[in-house]
Protein backbone atom coordinates (compact mmCIF):
# COMPACT_ATOMS: atom_id res chain seq x y z
CA UNK A 1 0.00 0.00 0.00
CA UNK A 2 1.42 3.62 -0.91
CA UNK A 3 2.38 6.00 2.18
CA UNK A 4 2.52 9.59 2.32
CA UNK A 5 6.16 10.88 3.74
CA UNK A 6 8.63 13.40 3.63
CA UNK A 7 11.78 13.91 1.79
CA UNK A 8 14.79 15.01 2.63
CA UNK A 9 17.81 16.20 -0.10
CA UNK A 10 20.94 14.91 1.49
CA UNK A 11 22.97 14.50 -1.99
CA UNK A 12 22.29 15.42 -5.85
CA UNK A 13 24.98 15.72 -9.06
CA UNK A 14 24.48 16.23 -12.56
CA UNK A 15 24.62 13.15 -14.76
CA UNK A 16 24.46 14.57 -17.75
CA UNK A 17 23.82 17.97 -19.40
CA UNK A 18 20.01 17.94 -18.18
CA UNK A 19 19.64 15.30 -15.96
CA UNK A 20 20.38 15.41 -12.14
CA UNK A 21 20.38 12.55 -9.68
CA UNK A 22 19.09 13.36 -6.11
CA UNK A 23 19.38 11.23 -3.03
CA UNK A 24 17.05 11.50 -0.28
CA UNK A 25 16.49 9.86 3.02
CA UNK A 26 12.94 10.27 4.64
CA UNK A 27 12.17 12.73 7.32
CA UNK A 28 10.67 10.26 9.87
CA UNK A 29 13.87 8.07 9.54
CA UNK A 30 12.54 4.99 7.95
CA UNK A 31 13.47 3.30 5.09
CA UNK A 32 11.77 3.13 1.95
CA UNK A 33 10.27 -0.49 1.20
CA UNK A 34 9.84 -1.15 -2.88
CA UNK A 35 9.98 -3.18 -5.38
CA UNK A 36 13.12 -2.59 -7.83
CA UNK A 37 10.69 -1.24 -10.90
CA UNK A 38 8.30 0.68 -8.65
CA UNK A 39 8.11 4.78 -8.47
CA UNK A 40 7.15 7.45 -6.01
CA UNK A 41 5.40 11.03 -6.57
CA UNK A 42 6.75 14.26 -5.46
CA UNK A 43 3.72 16.41 -4.38
CA UNK A 44 3.62 20.10 -5.46
CA UNK A 45 2.24 23.23 -5.92
CA UNK A 46 2.00 25.37 -9.46
CA UNK A 47 2.42 29.10 -8.47
CA UNK A 48 -1.36 29.64 -8.64
CA UNK A 49 -1.87 27.00 -5.66
CA UNK A 50 -3.21 24.40 -7.50
CA UNK A 51 -1.72 20.57 -6.24
CA UNK A 52 0.25 18.69 -8.86
CA UNK A 53 2.92 15.77 -8.74
CA UNK A 54 5.58 14.15 -11.10
CA UNK A 55 6.44 10.54 -10.66
CA UNK A 56 10.54 9.08 -10.72
CA UNK A 57 11.23 5.13 -10.58
CA UNK A 58 13.09 4.70 -7.63
CA UNK A 59 17.09 4.19 -9.04
CA UNK A 60 18.12 3.26 -5.42
CA UNK A 61 20.37 0.28 -5.79
CA UNK A 62 18.74 -2.09 -2.58
CA UNK A 63 19.83 -5.66 -1.72
CA UNK A 64 18.93 -8.87 -3.57
CA UNK A 65 15.12 -9.03 -3.07
CA UNK A 66 14.05 -11.68 -5.04
CA UNK A 67 11.94 -10.72 -7.98
CA UNK A 68 8.85 -8.88 -7.16
CA UNK A 69 9.89 -8.83 -3.41
CA UNK A 70 10.40 -5.71 -2.17
CA UNK A 71 13.61 -4.76 -0.66
CA UNK A 72 14.27 -1.43 2.02
CA UNK A 73 16.69 1.06 1.27
CA UNK A 74 17.60 3.94 3.73
CA UNK A 75 19.01 6.28 0.57
CA UNK A 76 16.23 7.16 -1.74
CA UNK A 77 17.61 7.90 -5.04
CA UNK A 78 15.79 9.23 -8.48
CA UNK A 79 17.13 11.05 -11.54
CA UNK A 80 15.35 13.68 -12.54
CA UNK A 81 15.27 14.74 -16.69
CA UNK A 82 15.49 19.15 -16.70
CA UNK A 83 12.65 20.15 -18.62
CA UNK A 84 12.67 23.85 -19.90
CA UNK A 85 10.16 26.12 -17.83
CA UNK A 86 9.22 22.91 -16.21
CA UNK A 87 7.62 23.52 -12.44
CA UNK A 88 9.30 20.04 -11.12
CA UNK A 89 12.61 21.54 -12.73
CA UNK A 90 12.64 24.57 -10.94
CA UNK A 91 11.39 22.65 -8.12
CA UNK A 92 14.15 19.82 -7.68
CA UNK A 93 17.10 22.26 -9.43
CA UNK A 94 16.31 24.63 -7.05
CA UNK A 95 16.12 22.66 -3.82
CA UNK A 96 19.07 22.99 -1.29
CA UNK A 97 21.01 20.14 0.51
CA UNK A 98 18.64 19.73 3.47
CA UNK A 99 15.20 20.89 1.52
CA UNK A 100 12.00 18.80 1.90
CA UNK A 101 9.54 17.62 -0.45
CA UNK A 102 6.27 15.67 -0.32
CA UNK A 103 6.22 12.48 -1.32
CA UNK A 104 4.43 9.06 -1.41
CA UNK A 105 4.48 5.60 -3.19
CA UNK A 106 5.89 3.68 -3.95
CA UNK A 107 3.19 2.48 -6.91
CA UNK A 108 3.69 0.44 -10.41
CA UNK A 109 4.13 -2.91 -11.20
CA UNK A 110 7.20 -2.86 -13.76
CA UNK A 111 8.82 -5.04 -12.23
CA UNK A 112 10.45 -8.82 -12.35
CA UNK A 113 8.35 -11.26 -11.77
CA UNK A 114 9.16 -14.39 -10.08
CA UNK A 115 6.63 -16.57 -12.02
CA UNK A 116 8.77 -15.87 -15.19
CA UNK A 117 10.40 -19.03 -16.32
CA UNK A 118 11.79 -17.80 -20.12
CA UNK A 119 15.30 -18.10 -20.07
CA UNK A 120 15.93 -14.38 -21.48
CA UNK A 121 15.03 -11.06 -20.78
CA UNK A 122 15.22 -7.84 -23.11
CA UNK A 123 15.20 -4.80 -21.13
CA UNK A 124 15.04 -1.51 -23.27
CA UNK A 125 15.30 2.27 -21.99
CA UNK A 126 16.09 5.67 -22.86
CA UNK A 127 17.06 8.45 -21.26
CA UNK A 128 16.06 8.22 -17.38
CA UNK A 129 14.02 5.41 -18.00
CA UNK A 130 17.24 3.17 -17.42
CA UNK A 131 16.57 3.74 -13.74
CA UNK A 132 14.37 0.93 -12.91
CA UNK A 133 17.19 -1.70 -14.43
CA UNK A 134 19.76 0.18 -12.15
CA UNK A 135 17.46 -1.06 -9.01
CA UNK A 136 16.70 -3.99 -10.41
CA UNK A 137 20.54 -5.10 -10.39
CA UNK A 138 20.66 -7.22 -7.42
CA UNK A 139 17.64 -9.01 -8.55
CA UNK A 140 19.51 -9.77 -12.09
CA UNK A 141 22.12 -11.09 -9.89
CA UNK A 142 20.16 -13.67 -8.24
CA UNK A 143 18.88 -14.94 -12.03
CA UNK A 144 21.64 -15.40 -13.26
CA UNK A 145 23.45 -17.26 -10.60
CA UNK A 146 20.71 -19.76 -11.70
CA UNK A 147 23.17 -20.48 -14.77
CA UNK A 148 19.80 -20.76 -17.12
CA UNK A 149 19.04 -16.95 -17.51
CA UNK A 150 20.18 -14.18 -19.79
CA UNK A 151 19.79 -10.75 -19.70
CA UNK A 152 20.44 -8.35 -22.27
CA UNK A 153 20.31 -4.59 -21.85
CA UNK A 154 19.64 -1.79 -24.56
CA UNK A 155 20.04 1.43 -23.92
CA UNK A 156 19.53 4.47 -26.39
CA UNK A 157 20.75 7.67 -26.10
CA UNK A 158 21.98 10.63 -28.24
CA UNK A 159 26.07 10.29 -27.09
CA UNK A 160 28.43 8.44 -24.65
CA UNK A 161 27.75 11.78 -22.33
CA UNK A 162 23.71 10.81 -22.14
CA UNK A 163 24.19 7.44 -20.76
CA UNK A 164 23.34 7.38 -17.41
CA UNK A 165 24.64 5.51 -15.01
CA UNK A 166 26.48 3.27 -18.39
CA UNK A 167 29.70 2.82 -16.20
CA UNK A 168 27.34 1.16 -14.04
CA UNK A 169 26.19 -0.97 -16.31
CA UNK A 170 29.94 -1.58 -18.13
CA UNK A 171 31.26 -3.08 -15.04
CA UNK A 172 28.09 -5.23 -14.03
CA UNK A 173 28.71 -6.97 -17.48
CA UNK A 174 32.18 -7.64 -17.26
CA UNK A 175 31.43 -9.22 -13.62
CA UNK A 176 28.70 -11.56 -15.02
CA UNK A 177 29.14 -13.08 -18.15
CA UNK A 178 24.73 -13.39 -18.75
CA UNK A 179 24.69 -9.38 -18.69
CA UNK A 180 25.09 -8.32 -22.08
CA UNK A 181 24.68 -4.02 -22.12
CA UNK A 182 24.79 -2.37 -25.56
CA UNK A 183 25.10 1.45 -25.46
CA UNK A 184 22.75 2.63 -28.46
CA UNK A 185 23.98 5.84 -29.89
CA UNK A 186 21.82 7.32 -32.15
CA UNK A 187 23.65 10.49 -33.18
CA UNK A 188 27.31 10.14 -31.86
CA UNK A 189 29.40 7.72 -31.56
CA UNK A 190 32.13 7.59 -28.92
CA UNK A 191 35.31 8.94 -29.62
CA UNK A 192 36.89 5.39 -28.29
CA UNK A 193 34.52 3.06 -29.47
CA UNK A 194 33.80 -0.03 -27.61
CA UNK A 195 32.72 -3.90 -28.78
CA UNK A 196 29.30 -3.72 -26.77
CA UNK A 197 28.26 -0.41 -28.44
CA UNK A 198 25.66 -0.25 -31.18
CA UNK A 199 24.88 2.66 -33.66
CA UNK A 200 20.90 3.79 -34.09
CA UNK A 201 17.73 3.51 -31.93
CA UNK A 202 17.05 0.81 -29.35
CA UNK A 203 14.06 -0.86 -31.09
CA UNK A 204 16.54 -1.02 -34.72
CA UNK A 205 18.84 -3.16 -32.73
CA UNK A 206 16.72 -5.94 -31.76
CA UNK A 207 17.15 -8.10 -34.96
CA UNK A 208 20.65 -8.70 -33.77
CA UNK A 209 19.23 -10.71 -31.07
CA UNK A 210 16.65 -12.49 -32.75
CA UNK A 211 13.79 -11.91 -30.41
CA UNK A 212 11.24 -15.35 -29.89
CA UNK A 213 8.29 -15.66 -27.90
CA UNK A 214 9.84 -19.16 -26.71
CA UNK A 215 13.20 -17.51 -25.32
CA UNK A 216 12.23 -13.64 -24.62
CA UNK A 217 10.42 -11.63 -21.65
CA UNK A 218 10.82 -7.73 -22.92
CA UNK A 219 10.76 -4.37 -20.78
CA UNK A 220 10.67 -1.32 -22.03
CA UNK A 221 10.63 1.71 -20.62
CA UNK A 222 11.40 5.76 -21.36
CA UNK A 223 10.23 7.49 -24.41
CA UNK A 224 6.93 7.08 -25.77
CA UNK A 225 8.10 6.55 -29.25
CA UNK A 226 10.09 4.04 -28.44
CA UNK A 227 8.23 1.67 -26.34
CA UNK A 228 5.96 2.20 -29.11
CA UNK A 229 8.13 1.12 -31.85
CA UNK A 230 9.91 -1.57 -29.76
CA UNK A 231 6.22 -3.11 -29.05
CA UNK A 232 5.81 -3.14 -32.52
CA UNK A 233 9.13 -4.69 -33.71
CA UNK A 234 7.93 -7.55 -30.84
CA UNK A 235 5.08 -8.23 -31.57
CA UNK A 236 6.33 -9.05 -35.29
CA UNK A 237 9.14 -11.14 -33.81
CA UNK A 238 6.17 -12.86 -32.15
CA UNK A 239 6.13 -12.35 -28.71
CA UNK A 240 2.86 -12.03 -26.98
CA UNK A 241 1.57 -8.95 -25.80
CA UNK A 242 1.83 -10.83 -22.22
CA UNK A 243 5.42 -10.82 -22.99
CA UNK A 244 6.38 -7.60 -22.87
CA UNK A 245 5.94 -5.05 -20.19
CA UNK A 246 5.77 -1.17 -20.95
CA UNK A 247 6.11 1.67 -18.73
CA UNK A 248 6.36 5.44 -20.87
CA UNK A 249 8.10 8.50 -19.35
CA UNK A 250 6.11 11.69 -20.74
CA UNK A 251 7.80 15.12 -19.54
CA UNK A 252 5.12 17.76 -18.24
CA UNK A 253 5.80 21.31 -17.26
Amino acid sequence: MADHFQLRLVDSYMLASAVRHLVFERVDGQPLAFTPGQFLQIHFHYDDGTATKRSYSVASVGDGSSPNTPCEVRRIEIAVSYVEGGAATRLLSELPIGGVVDASGPYGRFCLQATDTHPRYLLLATGTGVTPYRAMLPQIEQLLARGDREVVLLYGARSEAELLYGEQFEAFAQAHPGFLFHGCLSRQARAVPRSSDRSGHVQNVLAELGPSAERDIAYLCGNPNMVDAAFAALKDFGLPVAQIRREKYISSR
